[in-house]
């Protein structure tokens, strides 16, 4: 297993998400499963299906150490120009798997027709499969980059397939919770002091600060994210401070939160 010594980052690629023609499925889905293993989600890349733009994202991020998840482009059709665009950023050939064309002798029949249909398994050199409990057809995994197809229902199980088996050393759903406050009628001038403050005796964990405006009635949401003793041990300071501020608040519940 290698080495994590960046984040986790997930590329989606897709004409057809940038002109508004679909809704993208992904980074939802991503979120929640590195959430439930104690894991976060560092950033996220919407592209087209431009090779150049494919290729240039990728060489970026193969030497960022960060732990990849690529969704879309490796089907067999032109625009499917993923596979290529890796093997090009890592300066290596595509080589059809041999244990991918098995997959495929497996779900179609030997010899597999028609031929194009082989390109679903031509991954670059050094690439290993993920399997795909859809259709069989394997996505695939090299340099801490893991790339699955465009299709949610088969690029979520095959995301978390990678998680629990390539990953599950660094899993622990308890080392990270987010808890979070209302503070009714507060804007965000009159908190900044005391953020401030708060993060420079509590530079363990983040503080988030969300404004919202409904009609005139202004709100804050101020939450704290860390491990959950020092953020049990935290929030009830925060409180404290707004109250001391002449605010009131209550409590949130977040979904993604692990309580």
């Amino acid at each position: 297993m290698a080495n994590l010594t960046g984040g986790f980052g997930l590329i989606v690629i897709g004409d057809e998400l940038l002109s508004g023609k679909r809704q993208d499925k992904h980074f939802p889905h991503l979120l929640g499963l590195l959430s439930e293993r104690g894991l976060e989600l560092n950033w996220v890349r919407f592209i087209s299906d431009d090779a150049t733009r494919i290729e240039q994202t990728l060489r970026e991020t193969f030497y960022s150490g960060d732990v990849v998840f690529s969704c879309g482009g490796i089907g067999a059709t032109p625009d499917d120009r993923t596979r290529q665009c890796a093997a090009a950023a890592l300066g290596v050939a595509l080589a059809f798997h041999p244990d991918g064309v098995a997959a495929l002798e497996a779900r179609f029949g030997a010899p597999v027709t028609p031929a194009r249909r082989l390109q679903l398994v031509s991954f670059p050199q050094g690439a290993d499969l993920i399997p795909n409990p859809v259709n069989q057809v394997p996505g695939f995994s090299i340099a801490n980059h893991h790339f699955t197809p465009g299709f949610p229902s088969m690029a979520g199980p095959m995301m978390e397939w990678v998680l629990d088996h390539h990953y599950a050393d660094w899993q622990d759903p308890n080392r990270l919770c987010e808890r979070a406050i209302i503070v009714d009628g507060a804007r965000e001038s009159d908190v900044i002091p005391l953020l401030e403050t708060f993060e420079q005796d509590h530079p363990q964990l983040r503080l988030s600060c969300l404004p919202s405006l409904q009609g005139e009635a202004f709100t804050l949401e101020l939450g704290l994210r860390g491990s959950p003793a020092d953020v049990d041990q935290a929030m009830p300071t925060l409180c404290s401070a707004i109250e001391a501020l002449g605010f009131s608040w209550r409590a949130v519940r977040l979904s993604h939160a692990k309580e």
